[in-house]
């Protein structure tokens, strides 16, 4: 599995590198979101995060990434950490998601994600299947695609690329378009 990993991960670094998007399944937007609870941690702190607890509060940006502590995806929770800010004030909660265990995670949400966000754990795949998020050349892993879902459980964007450059940016420009739209 390991050797699998490393060359899954060494190819998605290529493609990232190329620049190169890797078209994918997804969930449509206006597709309802699948419920569901997972395992997190935020600082090391370990929660049960659970989807339509957190939607009452607004957006969800929910983010699959194939392995903490791997090149792409220590920059891509960089990035994030980077933003929460901006996140917050349109009062919307940030998740990634990733196949690791809650004990890489506990390390990965401290160091990578600046214990600014949190990170939860699908050992099992069970997210990542419900999300179409499984990645082609390694099933067991997910793919890099962003979601944000909005408080009516609804898809509303979907961003599916290895590089991780454009997903923070893409998830902020969908809640503000959304946020402009639904202000009461």
């Amino acid at each position: 599995m390991l050797k699998r990993l490393t060359a899954a991960l060494v190819l998605s670094g290529a493609i990232a590198g190329l620049g190169a998007s890797v078209a994918l399944a997804a969930l449509p937007n206006g597709a309802p979101a699948p419920e569901f609870s997972a395992k997190a941690t935020l600082g090391g702190s370990e929660f049960q995060f659970v989807l339509a607890d957190a939607l009452k509060h607004g957006p969800v940006v929910l983010y699959f990434y194939p392995a903490a502590f791997t090149k792409g995806c220590t920059v891509e929770a960089h990035e994030f950490a980077a933003a929460i800010d901006d996140f917050k004030a349109l009062h919307a909660t940030v998740l990634g998601v990733s196949h690791d265990g809650i004990e890489t995670l506990d390390k990965f949400s401290v160091s990578e994600c600046q214990s600014k966000f949190p990170v939860a754990a699908d050992p099992d795949g069970t997210v990542i299947k419900a999300y179409d998020a499984k990645m082609a050349i390694v099933p067991g892993i997910s793919n890099r695609i962003s979601y944000v879902i909005a408080p009516d459980d609804k898809v509303i964007y979907s961003y599916n690329s290895l590089d991780p450059s454009k997903h923070v940016e893409n998830t902020l420009d969908a809640i503000k378009t959304w946020e402009a739209t639904h202000k009461s």
